[in-house]
């Protein structure tokens, strides 16, 4: 329970130090600190297998290794945006950050396009807004093939991607049992730009304000 008890205040931190951060620089600083640099929690004292996860990624990808981030709460050792601490019922969240690898799934996706333009593809009303979903990532430099309609989730994408992640979840990877997920960005800079936006609506967020009592 001391444990636990820790582990909260540690995220209380987290919310206090943020809402002291009143510039669009230092909340960029913050966010390169605490959210993207340094060894993730779920490594903690565990850098080789850290390194050696990251390399495992990479090299399905064709990606250098430091391309490869683990993000959310598998990173903090909380999600802030949840007010939740990680656990077994929580997800590892990698971020690819490849322009190539953005580019050779856009390829993909053009491929899907040009046949829902041309009528090739039955798609449902519920399909078509979860494509939608993902085009509206697609815009910030984020792949995230999750959102892709099921229809579509086949072929190259499937082999490459989903079933990649899914052996290494649960268990089957020093990430350890948790289901490992993972989307693509453009660029660092699209990286930053998205946590960045995530930190700046935390700030104002009812879950912070109730948490440092402002």
């Amino acid at each position: 329970m001391a444990y636990l008890r820790s582990k909260n205040e540690l995220m209380e931190e987290f919310y206090r130090e943020l809402i002291q951060q009143d510039t669009d620089e230092l909340v960029l600083d913050f966010c390169r600190k605490k959210v993207i640099h340094g060894t993730p929690f779920i490594f903690s004292g565990r850098e080789e297998d850290f390194y050696s996860f990251r390399k495992l990624v990479a090299n399905q990808f064709k990606v250098p290794f430091h391309e490869v981030y683990i993000v959310g709460s598998a990173k903090l050792g909380f999600s802030p945006h949840k007010g939740r601490m990680f656990d077994l019922n929580s997800d590892v969240d990698i971020a690819i950050v490849s322009g190539l690898l953005f580019d050779q799934i856009m390829e993909i996706i053009r491929g899907y396009q040009m046949e829902l333009r041309n009528s090739k593809r039955n798609v449902s009303e519920n399909e078509l807004g979860l494509y939608h979903q993902f085009l509206e990532y697609v815009a910030l430099g984020w792949i995230r093939p999750d959102k892709l309609p099921l229809s579509f989730q086949i072929g190259d994408l499937k082999g490459k991607w989903f079933e990649f992640f899914e052996s290494i979840s649960y268990g089957r990877s020093v990430a350890g049992n948790y289901k490992v997920a993972a989307g693509a960005f453009k660029s660092y800079h699209h990286l930053e730009m998205y946590l960045v936006s995530g930190m700046k609506d935390l700030k104002t967020s009812k879950i912070l304000m109730e948490s440092v009592n402002v």
